[in-house]
């Protein structure tokens, strides 16, 4: 009986698993195993035949240009919109880490971007972004006397998806920063104090130090972000353009299914996405850990 009660009580955490486990093998582990399967093959539109074409796939992606193109601008958006994202949010955090009135209500009004949908993200900035009635261009026009075409402008719509997307992800940084910053003793900054550290040098030396574990989570998660969910920006707000300087590899994977009807060559390209945030994080866990500084 002891035994049977034994194995009864081992099983449990598999029961409890298993859900998540049925979850990931049938929307994670099982599309990317057909998507690499897929990538091997060329295939004609809507399926009616299909060639072995072996590593192909691979080569034409990486003479294409455009792909090329595609790899370079995705790298400067996820570097840009990561660095970006994490300084204005860490400076918000440590003003929403003050005691001031009504700092609740100014925390849940920041956290608001993160809960709304990327396409509907994507959809306010249109309508801020206007060149005729955007509130952006209206202000810009009162302070500097400019007016600027961010949609149809191969520069300045990269800086608005860029833009969007830190807007989007700032909510989501800000929860972590301010919870990593109430996790630091108070008798930590007072010992600097009584030391004559300054503001900047305990914000330098003290406080990004010590979020330092937490900025390493960040960096991993804006990551995800970056790559994958700002697929509804981009759609709602430029569709790759103008002129392709928006499309990103995700939207260009997008394009390739669904516009230009190539599965082999969208699912070489969701491969090579993939390994190529693996490697990143790997690295990050590698190198980056380095720098981590526990309380």
């Amino acid at each position: 009986m002891q035994k049977l009660n034994y194995r009864s009580h081992s099983l449990v955490p598999y029961l409890l698993l298993s859900p998540t486990f049925i979850v990931l093998l049938l929307f994670l582990y099982w599309p990317s195993i057909n998507s690499v399967f897929l990538s091997l093959f060329k295939q004609a539109p809507f399926g009616r035949k299909r060639i072995f074409v072996g590593i192909q796939n691979y080569i034409n992606l990486f003479q294409d240009p455009a792909y090329l193109n595609s790899l370079l601008r995705s790298t400067l958006f996820i570097i840009f919109t990561i660095t970006i994202g994490l300084v204005f949010s860490l400076l918000l955090a440590v003003i929403l880490n003050q005691n001031l009135k009504g700092i609740k209500f100014y925390r849940v009004i920041f956290f608001i971007p993160y809960a709304i949908s990327p396409t509907v993200a994507g959809s306010l900035w249109v309508f801020l972004l206007n060149p005729v009635a955007g509130q952006v261009n209206y202000l810009l026009d009162l302070a500097f006397n400019i007016q600027v075409n961010w949609l149809t402008n191969s520069f300045f719509a990269f800086l608005a998806i860029i833009i969007a997307t830190v807007w989007k992800n700032m909510g989501f940084n800000i929860i972590f920063f301010l919870a990593g910053l109430q996790a630091i003793p108070d008798s930590v900054y007072e010992s600097a104090k009584i030391d004559g550290a300054g503001a900047i040098t305990i914000f330098k030396d003290i406080t990004i130090p010590l979020l330092s574990p937490t900025t390493f989570y960040l960096i991993i998660m804006n990551i995800i972000f970056s790559v994958f969910e700002s697929f509804g920006i981009v759609d709602i707000m430029t569709q790759g353009g103008p002129a392709d300087s928006t499309n990103i590899v995700i939207y260009k994977l997008y394009r390739e299914m669904f516009i230009n009807f190539r599965p082999g060559i969208a699912a070489a390209q969701s491969v090579i996405l993939l390994a190529l945030v693996i490697i990143v994080t790997i690295f990050h866990f590698k190198y980056g850990a380095n720098n981590v500084h526990y309380q």
